[in-house]
């Protein structure tokens, strides 16, 4: 069966009124009414947040899916607990302690202060009496004051001043005896000194001896004598050779500095007494001892204190670190990307979710150069979706590019130029939370 095909000229006719009709749509959409108000288009943007945990840890639970819309403060996913709890029943169990201790400490310096107010009664109890004491004193002649006309506090510090005075006539003199049994023309008389001690002792002792045999059989008095009359032999001895050494140039030496040295002891011995006599009532040494025990109990019930901070301290940082087990969202936002699930363990840092943040929208779009002088900052404009037909939304530029963008390398015609184009930032009013990034959107300049 045979078909007629038409002309050849009536072809080429359909032919150029199909594509002129196709170029002149086309060239419609591509051109900018230099007339009309300034339009353009753009896709929905917000800022993406990336999700990380700041502990390692395995996921237990997960929230979210991709696509999903959550809250600021919903929850995103869980780390697992176990050990961090263990960890903080281990803290607050010492924080009870601690605390126990404290307690314990506050008892003591109770007890402390009870023991002091005892000794400071009794001190006082016993001063008492003697703060009259001397008025009745016998003072040297030579005194042109009487014993009382000095305080306590007077009397206190001349006689402590007079001990370390002793105390360094005290050392001097024994530097001295030392010197003295240190030279070489000594040495005979301290043998001899030294043999007579020693002879003078097992003769005391052979004398006791001999003493407590006196109801004892004759064997034992007997025995008892024989050593008697040894040590006496010995000491009789021992006293002439002494007494020979005391004709040596060392024995003078040695005998002025014993001397010495006995009269320093005994000075500072009497200015010790005298002033141990004069600490009584606040100044005594009961009392200074049971100041020094409050003293410590309030420094162990400080350090007690401290141990409770320490602490508490010990477990606010485990509950910190609990509350960081459970991620949340800081705003408003859509899941964007999910890479985790529960059994995974995941370290601090790496990004497991990322969320678009619903709260800034933008929207940028493009405006010929011919058009740029049309648009300015803060400018508003009208904004519509095709997911919300009749609906207007508006929107404020908050960013003008500086320069051209898909600029060719030399521009030098009027029809090159309708090329050049410049970004425009805007930023999107959605109070409804109805926009959705990656939403085409259409956007008249007013």
């Amino acid at each position: 069966m045979s078909h007629n095909r038409p002309p050849v000229p009536v072809i080429i006719l359909v032919l150029i009124i199909v594509l002129g009709t196709v170029g002149y749509f086309i060239w419609q959409s591509l051109a900018v009414p230099t007339d009309g108000a300034l339009t353009a288009s753009g896709t929905v943007e917000a800022a993406q947040v990336s999700i990380a945990p700041e502990l390692s840890g395995k996921v237990v639970e997960v929230m979210v899916d991709e696509g999903d819309s959550v809250a600021a403060g919903d929850i995103l996913f869980r780390l697992d607990d176990s050990l961090l709890k263990a960890q903080r029943n281990l803290a607050a169990a010492s924080l009870d302690t601690a605390k126990s201790a404290v307690s314990s400490a506050e008892a003591a310096v109770a007890s402390a202060r009870a023991q002091y107010t005892l000794t400071v009664n009794a001190a006082l109890v016993e001063d008492a009496a003697l703060r009259t004491a001397d008025w009745k004193l016998n003072e040297p002649t030579d005194y042109d004051q009487p014993s009382w006309y000095f305080g306590r506090a007077e009397q206190l510090s001349a006689f402590e001043a007079e001990s370390q005075s002793a105390q360094d006539a005290l050392t001097k003199a024994r530097d001295d005896l030392k010197f003295y049994e240190e030279k070489a023309a000594s040495g005979g008389f301290l043998e001899s000194e030294q043999r007579l001690n020693e002879a003078r002792a097992a003769y005391q002792i052979a004398q006791e001896v001999l003493d407590s045999t006196n109801s004892a059989d004759q064997e034992l008095r007997d025995a008892a004598q024989t050593v008697f009359d040894d040590a006496k032999a010995e000491l009789e001895d021992a006293q002439k050779e002494y007494d020979d050494a005391l004709t040596t140039e060392g024995a003078d030496d040695i005998l002025q500095a014993r001397a010495e040295l006995r009269i320093a002891q005994e000075r500072f011995d009497h200015a010790a007494d005298r002033l141990r006599a004069l600490h009584t009532g606040l100044n005594s040494p009961k009392v200074l001892a049971a100041q020094k025990a409050v003293e410590q109990a309030e420094a162990a019930v400080a350090q007690a204190q401290s141990a409770v901070s320490q602490a508490e301290a010990n477990l606010a940082v485990i509950d910190a670190q609990m509350a960081k087990l459970s991620v949340t969202a800081l705003a408003d936002g859509m899941v964007l990307t999910r890479s985790v699930e529960p059994g995974e363990v995941v370290n601090p840092g790496s990004v497991v979710l990322t969320l678009a943040n619903l709260a800034d929208l933008t929207l940028t779009v493009y405006v010929p150069e011919d058009r740029y002088g049309e648009v300015k900052l803060g400018q508003t404009v009208t904004v519509t979706v095709d997911s919300f037909a009749g609906q207007t939304f508006s929107a404020t530029v908050i960013h003008i590019a500086g320069q051209a963008e898909f600029t060719p390398r030399n521009v030098q015609t009027v029809e090159g130029r309708k090329t050049t184009v410049f970004a425009i930032k805007l930023m999107l009013d959605d109070p409804e939370g109805k926009l959705k990034p990656g939403m085409p959107a259409d956007v008249t300049f007013k």
